[in-house]
């Protein structure tokens, strides 16, 4: 059996893309199969009309100009959950998105591609709080720094420059009894500016004999906010100023020359064989062009699963591999919920020294308040229609018109607005402040990801997903939603709406594949040989309530050293 590569690895996400870059610059050969498509390369000038080339394995190829066509910053095209170009699907927006099985009001919040659901993340990049690692995890938190340093300088992850939206809310969190606290690893609450991926402003920013397009042709952030809709501002790909792995980590893969990556490939089995020492071991995968619905076969030494907490386990239970009870179970995701205050021009001025908070300014998240044990809220500006659907659109409590509060509640509103007063709150979006909540929840076994037993796509049986928020969950949600209320009102804020999302929002999802249950420490399934995974899946929780990327990021670096170590040492 000829080798395709040393190790394949399937997804060009937030993890895969690290263990790539790790393992080229090892001189391992790595062939990195991606289901979505490649924005900003010259090998697909119309990644989303026609299938384009195989694979591209040079820096050379990348294209800013590709890059700037493509992510237009447009709501629709870059968002639309069914239609846009950060969606979960084929590179072809002619054909429906990949559909997964999930409850009512469910949403999940994802993207193919070519750095994968980074190209629309927020690049906040905290770690995780040491205390939901330390005595939980089977590795310490000491032994994760080394990676958080290595991942924090490559990005490069720097303090979030400060924009009104944080102003506002540093001085309600002030005002509230918070201090500011100046720690990576933070054990007790304060708010501080968010460790943010996003390359600082640009030194011409103010510059007035610079034009708004030169500048965005400049390195650094324009502070232009929009990022949620992808980042196309920098003189390179690699300079791109908010760092998604397709513009920091792909391109030093592609330098090595020892990475090749095959976009619109959807890897469909793991396939094995029975070693007389190893035992069963991962030998290679199965996968299906999505253009063209050709399938193929592709060996390696090592298979690394990079695909995320949905599509790993969906795709282990898929290649029958070995029963493991833990697969797919023990689904976190921050348990998000929303809460949004209305300011008016004079107290701004008086805080601000401007009369109004812009919230889409600067980057999406600037700031942040630390609670560790019970999670973290962060300030979140987003461009108009996310901020209407997320605000006032996205609720599990129903009408605000139609609904009884049960007790007395610190803000005005909860619920779904509608009529004169969702027209009201939409006039004066520019004077509003909301803040996002991401619980600290906790891995049940009942919560995670099976096979559909009856509904099948062109790639298997299709997973459902399933969550159900235990009650200590919801109490820390329920205080956190307190906190962020305080924290407006404090702030000046006139109005307070809490939106109620939804427990079926899922984007920071964690811990389907956990490490000590299906992994061991070194990431290596502990039941297929040669099978590793580098994803969100393998956190043992949800880390604490930050953002999981950069643990991911900091994990994958980890498990590509300890992959290579194991089995291309000699």
């Amino acid at each position: 059996m000829s080798l395709d590569a040393d190790v394949i690895i399937i997804g060009a996400g937030g993890g895969g893309a690290v263990a790539a870059k790790e393992l080229g610059e090892l001189g391992i050969s790595v062939l990195v199969l991606e289901a979505g498509p490649w924005y900003g390369n010259k090998k697909w000038t119309k990644p989303n009309q026609e299938r384009g080339s195989l694979s591209s394995s040079s820096v050379e190829d990348l294209d800013i100009d590709l890059l700037r066509e493509q992510y237009t910053k447009n709501e629709h095209t870059m968002n639309s959950f069914e239609f846009g170009r950060f969606r979960w699907g084929p590179a072809d927006r002619r054909r429906s998105p990949w559909h997964r099985n999930v409850p009512k009001n469910g949403l999940i919040w994802q993207s193919t591609g070519v750095g994968g659901t980074t190209q629309h993340y927020w690049a906040n990049s905290p770690r995780a709080y040491s205390m939901a690692i330390d005595d939980v995890w089977p590795i310490s938190y000491r032994e994760l720094i080394p990676f958080y340093e290595k991942a924090e300088d490559i990005l490069p992850v720097r303090p979030a420059p400060t924009t009104p939206k944080e102003e506002l809310f540093y001085f309600g969190a002030k005002k509230a009894g918070y201090s500011m606290i100046d720690t990576l690893n933070p054990t007790s609450p304060g708010y501080r500016p968010q460790p943010n991926a996003i390359l600082h402003p640009n030194e011409k920013l103010m510059d007035p004999s610079k034009s708004l397009e030169e500048i965005s042709k400049l390195e650094g952030c324009t502070l232009c906010g929009h990022c949620v809709n992808g980042c196309p501002h920098g003189p390179s790909v690699d300079k791109t100023a908010k760092r998604p792995t397709n513009v920091s980590y792909v391109p030093l893969a592609l330098k090595t020359n020892k990475v090749e990556i095959r976009p619109n490939t959807y890897t469909i089995r793991i396939l094995t064989e029975s070693d007389p020492k190893e035992g069963l071991r991962a030998s290679g995968v199965q996968f299906r062009d999505t253009w063209t619905g050709e399938t193929g076969e592709l060996y390696a030494k090592v298979i690394v699963m990079a695909a995320g907490c949905i599509e790993s386990p969906r795709l282990w239970l898929n290649s029958e591999l070995p029963q493991n009870s833990w697969v797919g179970r023990g689904l976190t995701h921050h348990y998000w919920d929303w809460v949004t205050g209305e300011f008016e021009e004079k107290d701004l001025m008086a805080i601000l020294g401007q009369p109004n908070v812009n919230p889409f300014m600067g980057p999406t998240s600037g700031g942040r308040l630390d609670y560790p044990g019970l999670g973290c809220i962060q300030p979140s500006g987003v461009s108009p229609g996310l901020f209407a659907s997320l605000t006032f659109g996205f609720s599990d409590s129903g009408y605000h018109f139609a609904r009884k509060a049960s007790s007395p509640e610190p803000w005005d509103l909860q619920g779904r607005v509608t009529g004169s007063e969702l027209k009201d709150w939409m006039y004066n979006y520019k004077n509003t402040l909301s803040i996002m909540i991401l619980t600290d929840d906790q891995p049940h076994k009942r919560n995670g990801v099976s096979l559909h037993p009856a509904l099948k796509d062109e790639h298997g049986p299709i997973p459902m997903v399933q969550y159900t928020a235990s009650k200590e969950d919801k109490q820390k949600r329920n205080q956190l939603a307190k906190i962020s209320a305080e924290i407006l009102r404090k702030a000046g804020a006139k109005r307070i709406i809490r939106t109620d999302w939804p427990s079926h929002l899922f984007a920071h999802i964690e811990s389907t594949m956990r490490m000590g249950f299906v992994v061991d420490t070194n990431c290596e399934a502990y039941q297929v040989k040669r099978l590793f995974i580098a994803d969100n899946s393998v956190h043992y929780n949800g880390i604490g309530g930050p953002n999981p990327t950069l643990t991911t990021q900091a994990l994958a670096t980890r498990t590509a050293e300890k992959l290579a170590n194991k089995y291309f040492c000699s």
